[in-house]
């Protein structure tokens, strides 16, 4: 038996960022990939990058994954849903990369407006946790 994602926790500055991003690209759906450090049961978010050649349309947003380099402290992605629809479509979890993504939703204000999921689409609690 897998033991499944038991805490999840994100600064406070990658909330701040996946937020700010979102609203930065919208219309379009913005992808950031996150960096952190994973065990079998913990995740920890440390920070965002976008990724290399990424595109971004009105409903969708995609990365060529064989073109990053090869790197252990990606855990997942974050993007975002213009439509305001806070829950993963059948193409997120199809184009699933990492252990984790993070979905922001239209009007991109607060915490209330993200949730975290797994690759089986199931919601998963997280911790804000300040910067120091």
């Amino acid at each position: 038996m897998t033991i499944g994602i038991r805490r999840v926790l994100i600064k406070r500055s990658v909330i701040e960022s996946v937020l700010i991003y979102a609203k930065a690209c919208h219309p379009k759906e913005g992808m950031l990939l996150l960096r952190g450090k994973a065990n079998k049961d913990a995740i920890e978010v440390n920070e965002v990058m976008i990724p290399p050649l990424s595109v971004r349309s009105e409903s969708f947003s995609f990365f060529p994954a064989h073109m990053l380099p090869i790197d252990l402290s990606i855990v997942g992605t974050a993007h975002s849903h213009p439509s305001g629809i806070l829950a993963p479509s059948v193409e997120d979890l199809n184009n699933f990369y990492g252990r984790i993504m993070i979905i922001a939703a239209f009007p991109y204000d607060s915490e209330s407006n993200i949730i975290v999921i797994d690759g089986k689409g199931r919601t998963l609690n997280y911790e804000v946790v300040n910067e120091g």
